[in-house]
């Protein structure tokens, strides 16, 4: 399965069971880890958990295993690694503390008095 597929396997598993605030970024110049990393947000930690395991539930079915998931016991974040997917499911709280969208789309050549 290529990447943009995979990713677009997670962003509708997200959508199935009303992931929130869904944003998807493609990191493929910031790093050889994934192609894209998908942040969503739950509205509890029973959410986030259900967001996470459906995605793990529809990715095994087409055929990719997870690499791992991380924070399924307290599921206020939950990292589920697909080789070219990264997902992150955040309660709100969680999300707006880390702010992953800004830190991810920022690029060398955005900081403020970066050297031209």
């Amino acid at each position: 399965m290529q990447s943009n597929e995979l990713k677009d396997l997670v962003l509708e598993a997200l959508e199935d069971i009303k992931g929130e605030d869904i944003v998807c970024l493609d990191v493929t110049g910031q790093t050889d880890v994934a192609d894209y990393m998908i942040v969503a947000s739950g509205k509890t930690n029973r959410q986030v958990k259900a967001l996470a395991n459906n995605v793990a539930e529809k990715a095994r079915e087409a055929g990719i295993r997870p690499l791992g998931v991380e924070g399924l016991e307290t599921s206020e974040w939950v990292l589920l690694d697909l080789t070219d997917v990264l997902l992150h499911v955040m309660l709100p709280k969680a999300r707006e503390f880390y702010d992953l969208e800004r830190l991810w789309s920022m690029r060398p050549d955005q900081h403020e008095g970066a050297n031209e």
